[in-house]
């Protein structure tokens, strides 16, 4: 998209006429790099004096936050105006006219009013407004229930619902048939781009309220109780009744095994004795004597 540039051109007797170049409105999203496109141009070609660029934000009497110069003798050298990887630098050379401001990732406190200043020798200067307008679409950062009331309600304890955007967004809240609730909706605090708001919680309500923020740049919704709330509630109530069954088993294991202990022995290994067996040994003795006298009639 091609921007909006504005030109104003300035002059006085001693010195040839000064033209601005801005674009008055720059809009961006939150965390996007924003150019704030500034430039000018001076009467005499041969002009090697000093610029000095200067941008100011939200007042021009202000000291500015940001300041460079540079002399206009040669396009070569090296000079303080050069970019650079801060927040804040230059997205051209001021010796070609290129004044443009470049924000990196802007945020919401970058909104506002910013001034493009330069000026050259003999007291030649010149400034212009430019609006950066950062946007965010709606968020939901913070949904929940506290111990409070809502209000001047008597209800102990309240919904909130806490969103952010630019512009700042309206606040509804849904049943779970996504029909607005028949509530009246406190609003506690308030900014430039945020908001909390409330309603009474009763303590017997078990359906999901959605609370919905809504914008030109979109919606966004949040539930509670959350998905995520309700699973954590069966996980915890699972396994509790695990627990309760594992429990119950041990139980009934350890039952059965007192009502019928396994049979055992009247006396326990270590209490017997070892008996000792006797047996009978027959020892027959054979007549040595007429063995000898057979050997010796045989030798004869």
């Amino acid at each position: 998209m091609k921007p909006n540039l504005k030109t104003w051109s300035f002059s006085s007797g001693a010195v040839s006429a000064l033209t601005m170049t801005v674009s008055p409105v720059v809009t961006v999203s939150r965390g996007e790099d924003a150019v704030l496109n500034c430039s000018f141009t001076h009467g005499p070609k041969g002009y090697s004096g000093k610029i000095t660029v200067k941008w100011l934000a939200r007042d021009p009497k202000t000291e500015p936050f940001f300041k460079c110069s540079v002399t206009n003798d040669s396009m070569e050298a090296a000079n303080e105006c050069s970019g650079s990887g801060l927040k804040y630098s230059l997205d051209g050379d001021p010796r070609r006219g290129q004044l443009s401001l470049l924000i990196r990732k802007v945020e919401l406190l970058d909104n506002g009013t910013f001034f493009c200043r330069v000026e050259l020798d003999r007291g030649k200067n010149s400034e212009k407004k430019i609006d950066l307008f950062v946007e965010l679409a709606p968020q939901i950062p913070n949904l929940s229930v506290v111990e409070a009331p809502c209000g001047s309600d008597s209800t102990p304890r309240s919904l909130r619902c806490e969103v952010e955007g630019h512009p700042l967004p309206k606040v509804v809240y849904l049943s779970v048939t996504k029909r607005l609730l028949e509530v009246q909706v406190q609003t506690l605090v308030i900014g430039p781009y945020s908001r909390t708001t409330c309603i009474p919680y009763l303590q017997e309500q078990e359906e999901e309220v959605t609370c919905r923020a809504e914008s030109r740049l979109g919606e966004a919704e949040r539930t509670y109780p959350t998905t995520n709330h309700l699973m954590i509630i069966l996980t915890v109530c699972g396994v509790v009744v695990l627990l309760l069954l594992l429990l119950s088993a041990g139980i009934t294991i350890y039952c059965l095994k007192t009502r019928n202990p396994p049979p055992q022995d009247s006396e326990p290994p270590a209490a017997r004795e070892i008996e000792t067996v006797y047996s009978e040994l027959t020892i027959v003795e054979l007549p040595h004597g007429n063995s000898v006298q057979q050997r010796e009639e045989a030798g004869e």
